[in-house]
């Protein structure tokens, strides 16, 4: 079981994502470098989590 991301994360990611879609991808290292570029996000802690999630949406996406 992982673990239940806060509806702060959740905000922050899908509005991310919905901006661009295009740019993220399945890979966790690669959506961390987007996420640092687009997002100004001070906290490598909330970055890695708000990667992590954009990374599940992504993965939740190919499989529709």
């Amino acid at each position: 079981m992982g673990r239940i991301k806060t509806s702060f994360i959740k905000h922050i990611a899908r509005e991310l994502f919905e901006k661009n879609p295009n740019s993220f991808s399945t890979s966790f290292e690669d959506n961390k470098k987007v996420v640092e570029q687009q997002a100004d996000i001070k906290s490598k802690r909330i970055r890695n989590i708000v990667s992590g999630y954009i990374t599940t949406l992504k993965k939740k996406e190919e499989l529709k």
